[in-house]
């Protein structure tokens, strides 16, 4: 079963039991994986790194993927 998806998700839960979710953390500008190493923490505070606040978009892109 996938876990739900909200904001305090870790990028470690998300990408392992949605590994598609790596594309579209991208089209967001978000990187899971630089210089070979993950990154990890929660979506929000991914997000917030990029400058993304309101996350209603990217939550209802990553619902769309289903999981592995």
């Amino acid at each position: 079963m996938n876990p739900r998806i909200d904001p305090d998700i870790t990028i470690e839960d998300l990408v392992r039991d949605r590994p598609s979710a790596v594309a579209v953390l991208r089209r967001f500008g978000i990187v899971c994986i630089q210089c070979g190493e993950p990154v990890w923490g929660t979506l929000r505070e991914a997000a917030a790194e990029k400058g993304i606040r309101d996350l209603a978009e990217v939550l209802s892109a990553l619902c769309e993927v289903g999981g592995p």
